[in-house]
């Protein structure tokens, strides 16, 4: 699949609900990383390991209230979507969020994913 393609069918997955789907565009060693502050999940190694981290995640979310998947750019072999998320959970209440989801794409699958958003702690 080229980066269009998998771009396309991610945001597909995620605006549909079909997370699992989503996660098997990743290759099997792929990488994600997390804002800074994220502590000893800030950088996860291996599909399996990052869908964990993704079940837990979502394990955690008592209410949706809403969220957004925005539209792919895509450039050269990496590509970013704008997504939001208005969530309860379970031990912080009510957060929402706005971040940009910049992904790496080698060999037909998404090599490395890396989130940007504004941490609680951060200057502005």
């Amino acid at each position: 699949m080229t980066t269009q393609e998998i771009a396309d069918k991610l945001v597909d997955y995620c605006r549909t609900e079909k997370y699992h789907e989503a996660y098997d565009l990743y290759a099997e060693d792929a990488v994600s990383i997390e804002m800074p502050g994220m502590g000893e999940n800030q950088i996860t190694k291996g599909k399996k390991n990052i869908l964990k981290g993704f079940e837990e995640w979502q394990a955690s979310i008592k209410e949706v209230h809403g969220g957004s998947v925005g539209d792919p750019v895509v450039m050269g072999n990496h590509f970013c979507v704008p997504m939001t998320s208005d969530c309860t959970f379970e031990p912080m209440g009510r957060m929402k969020m706005e971040e940009l989801c910049m992904y790496e794409v080698k060999d037909g699958k998404i090599q490395r994913a890396q989130y940007f958003y504004e941490m609680p702690d951060m200057p502005q």
